[in-house]
């Protein structure tokens, strides 16, 4: 049985780690691999990323397989997120073996942040060491296949996109070839996820299928609704979408970073404008290489390509659409679904 989440790709667990109240609003979620890892890749396009780790990911690079990936709120700080994780696989003894001993190792995790400070209304309100750890531990206790909880939680808490609240989604599929492909994105961006005259999602009118929009009388309500928003917030739109795509195919690392880069695609149907100074838009590839990809599939890699991208402006809707209203001291972002579906 599949749940439409990442964690359809045998051996992936997802974790959320989630901070609110009392100036907190922001959070940390694990994406954690099978034993052994995952051969992994990353393609960063937003013009202000923040990342740890993400050089090991090259394919010219001796490190093959990561163990966990990481996605935080709390800008650059929240990055300490991934030694709680670090701390955690090394009791395991998971990691890159450095040494004679099992336990001589070295966790390579992979991290990226979304810019959510202050949002709660304390600035030094931010997820750190402990945090990654919660939220590493909540992965391994998931059961295998397990629903993972979109919208306002782990690192999607205090995310926005543009005027509307953002937060976490995620999507899969099995394409032709039988291959899982799917994502999981929080949805950050410093662009709109939403056409301002019509609420229609761009996600959605990407997707092939009849679109109706919301009618005009409501949409002239979000609009007023949405105006009050931009008058509230004054903090600077500092943003970023994070995700991660996975298969159960056998990638190379070179293979999965074209699998990362062709995603971003997927955010660009979503969310417009897009890769902007003002994000950080990353994508991480995982392949957990259950199934070989081979010469009699010739067109299995440009299938998980193309679905790559879909997932992720899949997951970029589903995330809005899962989104909580916020309105408190750090700040005003109605759901869309508080605007157009009442």
């Amino acid at each position: 049985m599949t749940v439409d989440a990442l964690t359809d790709v045998p051996g992936l667990r997802v974790g959320h780690a989630t901070r609110t109240g009392d100036g907190w609003l922001t959070g940390t979620t694990v994406v954690l691999a099978p034993e052994g890892g995952a051969v992994t890749a990353v393609d960063v396009r937003g013009g202000g990323p923040g990342t740890k780790e993400t050089d090991a990911l090259d394919p010219r690079n001796v490190v093959q397989r990561v163990e966990a990936v990481v996605l935080t709120g709390g800008s650059a700080y929240g990055l300490d997120a991934a030694s709680g994780v670090m701390a955690w696989l090394e009791e395991r003894g998971r990691g890159v073996r450095v040494g004679p001993d099992p336990g001589h190792v070295v966790p390579v995790v992979p991290a990226a942040c979304v810019f959510d400070l202050g949002r709660g209304g304390d600035f030094r309100a931010r997820p750190d060491a402990a945090t990654g750890l919660a939220a590493v531990a909540a992965a391994a206790a998931s059961a295998p296949g397990a629903v993972v909880p979109e919208g306002c939680v782990g690192a999607g808490t205090g995310a926005a996109v543009g005027l509307l609240k953002g937060g976490i989604g995620t999507a899969s599929t099995v394409v032709e070839s039988g291959f899982t492909v799917a994502a999981l994105v929080v949805a950050n961006a410093a662009g709109s996820a939403s056409d301002p005259e019509t609420g229609v999602l761009y996600g959605e009118l990407m997707s092939g299928r009849w679109v109706t929009a919301p009618a005009e009388e409501v949409c002239r309500a979000a609009r007023r609704r949405l105006a009050e928003a931009a008058e509230r917030n004054t903090l600077p739109p500092l943003n970023t979408t994070l995700a991660v795509v996975a298969t159960d195919a056998e990638l190379s690392k070179a293979q999965a970073q074209k699998l990362a880069g062709t995603a971003h695609d997927g955010i660009a149907r979503a969310v417009r404008p897009v890769h902007l100074l003002n994000d950080g838009d990353t994508v991480f590839a995982m392949a957990t290489g259950e199934r070989p990809l081979d010469a009699a599939q010739p067109l299995a890699l440009n299938e998980l390509l193309a679905a790559g991208a879909d997932m992720v402006t899949r997951a970029i809707v589903r995330a809005v659409r899962a989104a909580e209203p916020v309105d408190g001291p750090g700040g005003f972002w109605p759901s869309y679904r508080e605007l157009y579906e009442g």
